[in-house]
């Protein structure tokens, strides 16, 4: 397994993979997540695909078969009058395929990703992880990853 940039011949299985993504957080809360939709389609993952300030990598076989996703998004804090300026690399969407779970794309994926977020001048990375996902918290706190600040919620 490798990690490259993705293309876009890989747009219809990230699509599914964005499905996939969105049922586990639908069965998670069904009261904001719809069933089975995606967080892009197929036009919007191709200006993705093609923008330096938010790359997609994927973990693909060796037939060049997509097997998981990171989508990241590049900021730059500057001028701020409270934070200090520094590049930083969220995190935006980490997905490995349903079916290869907990073989180590993931893993893979993630630390392609720390490694470019370092080859960027990045001071830090960052992501959010929903309450109702335990597994992939388990997954980030595994990598070292700690709590940067909480958001919190009251059902009206």
């Amino acid at each position: 397994m490798r990690v490259r940039r993705a293309e876009t011949k890989d747009i219809p299985k990230i699509l599914d993979l964005l499905t996939q993504v969105c049922m586990v957080h639908h069965r998670g809360r069904p009261d904001i997540f719809k069933p089975d939709s995606q967080k892009y389609h197929a036009g919007e993952l191709e200006i993705l695909i093609g923008d330096d300030t938010r790359p997609i990598f994927v973990g693909v076989d060796e037939e060049d078969r997509v097997l998981g996703y990171g989508f990241c998004i590049v900021t730059e804090t500057k001028g701020n009058h409270v934070l200090r300026d520094m590049k930083s690399l969220y995190i935006d969407d980490l997905c490995v395929d349903e079916g290869i779970r907990g073989g180590g794309v993931g893993r893979a994926i993630y630390e392609y990703i720390v490694d470019y977020a370092k080859s960027i001048g990045c001071y830090h990375l960052t992501l959010n992880v929903w309450a109702c996902n335990p597994s992939a918290m388990a997954f980030y706190e595994a990598r070292g990853l700690k709590m940067l600040k909480k958001e919190m919620e009251v059902i009206l």
